[in-house]
């Protein structure tokens, strides 16, 4: 395997499958077994998801809501999918831990880094709920803070898209894909794939983002042994 240890982001919005809202069980059942398939090839992993299928805390600013009151329900919502998919590994065999940045003693650890890296030396798959636990900070800033603090070798950014396109490849019939693009041509080229605070950190640290359809079954063993799925960013 060319990586040993990874940080897996999914967005909460994959989980609805075909769904307008809520939660797919065929989608999340289809997400636990890849996991179980890089898994069981000895790969480290950890998981951020998002909880834009539940609640934003953008809309709740659209709504005249406070936005730091707004961030927290959304960062409610990430622990529930972070229940529903530690639910669904466990139902595929897999041991894992959940752990939140903010402190939910009845259903998660809070986090400890220390914590976090001796589960995932012992093979057991982490999740992290919660985001950073900050208002403010999106699901993404927290992947890229998490995979820092754990030294993951990678973050994978599980999307519905097999890549970084020059336009939105749904819009634009004549957007072109990228296999590889530096950090710095991001930056000029103006392409959206995190937010950029989250991107900034990856950059900083040297840390590589790999975009790819995880919505293929197989697509992420293969992106784990180092095949060319999707688009790597790197210094």
């Amino acid at each position: 395997m060319k990586y040993k240890r990874i940080l897996l982001k999914l967005s909460g919005e994959s989980l609805m499958g075909d769904k307008a809202f809520g939660i797919d069980n065929n989608r999340l059942k289809s997400y636990a077994q890849q996991i179980k398939e890089i898994h069981d090839a000895g790969v480290e992993v950890a998981i951020v998801i998002g909880g834009g299928n539940i609640f934003r805390g953008v809309q709740a600013e659209e709504g005249g809501m406070d936005r730091t009151h707004g961030d927290y329900m959304g960062m409610l919502a990430t622990m529930i999918n972070s229940m529903a998919l530690q639910a669904a590994l466990e139902s595929a065999g897999m041991h894992s831990r959940l752990q939140s940045a903010i402190e939910m003693k009845a259903i998660a650890e809070p986090f400890i880094r220390r914590k976090a890296v001796r589960h995932l030396e012992k093979g057991r798959v982490v999740v992290f709920g919660a985001g950073t636990g900050n208002p403010y900070f999106t699901t993404d800033s927290a992947a890229s803070l998490r995979a820092i603090e754990i030294n993951a070798d990678v973050i994978l950014k599980g999307t519905r898209v097999d890549g970084i396109y020059s336009a939105d490849p749904e819009k634009d019939p004549n957007a072109t894909k990228y296999d590889m693009i530096s950090f710095d041509d991001v930056y000029a080229k103006g392409l959206n794939i995190m937010d950029m605070t989250a991107f900034t950190l990856c950059k900083e640290n040297n840390l590589p983002i790999i975009v790819f359809d995880m919505d293929t079954p197989g697509n992420l063993l293969k992106v784990v042994k180092g095949e060319q799925v999707g688009t790597i960013v790197r210094n």
